[in-house]
């Protein structure tokens, strides 16, 4: 499954929001953290805020996401973007 080429940073954060918990913790510049806490621990990311999101950003803040859940890149695509 290919990578959308239009996601925009807000529109990322809001599906990470959604699907897997994450909120807003900080923001500076053009740059959000966001972070899911579960018991006592917790796990950051970093989100551009920008229009579109370069591929390997997105597939890298995925990779991040996926490592932390223990599940693969495949898994975390299918939920984000479906099919």
């Amino acid at each position: 499954m290919r990578l959308p080429r239009d996601m925009s940073g807000t529109d990322l954060a809001a599906l990470l929001r959604r699907r897997y918990g994450y909120e807003l913790d900080r923001q500076r510049g053009s740059h959000m953290t966001l972070t899911r806490s579960s018991g006592d621990e917790s796990h950051s990311v970093t989100v551009p805020r920008h229009r579109a999101l370069r591929v390997g950003t997105l597939s890298g803040i995925m990779a991040d996401v996926a490592a932390h859940l223990g599940v693969t890149q495949d898994v975390v695509r299918r939920e984000l973007f479906g099919a």
